[in-house]
């Protein structure tokens, strides 16, 4: 049979399409679920996602740009600088953090506050060890002149400070801070589902390696126990969330016969004392989770609600103490903001 020029150059033309169509299948980059885990800022992170290639350097790289802006224990970084009063230019981590601080202080009343470091130290659980207590009210007193947001400004990406013996610590918003950058990191990859989670602060996106929502859970505070596996008071089942959990039932010591727990009440210059034993606070960014969380667990449940109201884009799940038991007090928008 006599086969016409115009029939075999379609028919090659035929076979060059599907040749294309084999490679552009077989060459096509798979999707698959990547975990990447291990310790940082004093804890550990633990990172699932779907991508085609393994982002563990460019996770890492974002954790060390992060720690060289707002670690308090690295000597080099942005703050750790302004701490020493060293003439430092304030970089995009640090002016995002000081803007939610900020934001968080006013709807707190003052219950969050940055500047709260002078406090912590004193109490033994900042960036020093602690040291003989003697209580004298008049050591408290003499502190608090060196606490209040009202005596820092940030000016041209400086920190101006009222007086030099202010110290910053961006500990109860860093975490929440670096899982929102990690996310970012992420996305910028092209990760459609994903969970960040570092100590216990959490973002989520999508679903998980089996197809399912992701499961998140709320840990059950453990006093009578130490030692004792952690338990689970819930377990949420969500898509996307920016969730962060605060509480004391862990990072305290015994002072004497008083029980003296690492959130710290600027206003007082004491340790809380109330019966809420841990907040978890879900916002629009982890961060902002993180520090409302922490003021929270300042404030106690009654004006914890009232702020969580007023801040409009976030719910609370608190842990109360009552007698011998646990109650959950939930923000009236909880059940619908965790459904997003």
């Amino acid at each position: 049979m006599k086969v016409s020029k115009q029939h075999m150059i379609s028919a090659v033309l035929g076979l060059g399409v599907a040749a294309l169509l084999i490679w552009g299948f077989e060459g096509k980059p798979q999707t698959t679920y990547f975990h990447n885990e291990g310790k940082v800022f004093g804890t550990y992170y633990n990172i699932r996602y779907s991508s085609t290639a393994n982002l563990e350097d460019s996770i890492k790289a974002a954790f060390t740009a992060f720690d060289s802006s707002l670690s308090m224990f690295n000597p080099h970084s942005v703050l750790s600088a302004i701490n020493a009063n060293r003439d430092t230019t304030t970089d995009t981590a640090f002016e995002t953090m000081w803007a939610e601080a900020a934001r968080v202080n006013e709807l707190s009343n003052g219950g969050f506050d940055i500047t709260v470091a002078p406090l912590v130290n004193f109490w033994g659980f900042g960036t020093k060890s602690k040291s003989a207590i003697t209580n004298n009210q008049s050591q408290i007193d003499s502190l608090r002149e060196f606490v209040g947001f009202e005596k820092v400004s940030l000016v041209n990406h400086k920190v101006i400070k009222y007086d030099q013996r202010i110290q910053l610590d961006a500990g109860a918003v860093a975490k929440g801070q670096a899982c929102d950058m990690i996310a970012d990191v992420l996305r910028r990859n092209g990760c459609e589902n994903y969970l960040v989670d570092i100590g216990g602060e959490v973002v989520t996106h999508g679903v998980n390696a089996k197809g399912d929502k992701w499961h998140v859970g709320i840990t059950k505070p453990n006093l009578n126990n130490e030692g004792a596996q952690d338990e689970l008071q819930d377990i949420l089942e969500v898509n996307d969330i920016c969730m962060a959990t605060s509480g004391n039932y862990r990072n305290y010591y015994y002072d004497g016969d008083q029980r003296r727990s690492h959130t710290i009440d600027p206003r007082t210059g004491y340790p809380v004392q109330h019966s809420v034993l841990s907040a978890t606070v879900v916002s629009s960014t982890c961060m902002r989770a993180d520090a409302l969380a922490t003021a929270c667990m300042v404030l106690g449940a009654d004006d914890a609600l009232a702020m969580i109201a007023r801040a409009q884009d976030a719910a609370c799940y608190l842990l109360v103490a009552q007698a011998d038991s646990l109650i959950v007090v939930q923000s009236p928008n909880w059940e619908n903001m965790i459904s997003h």
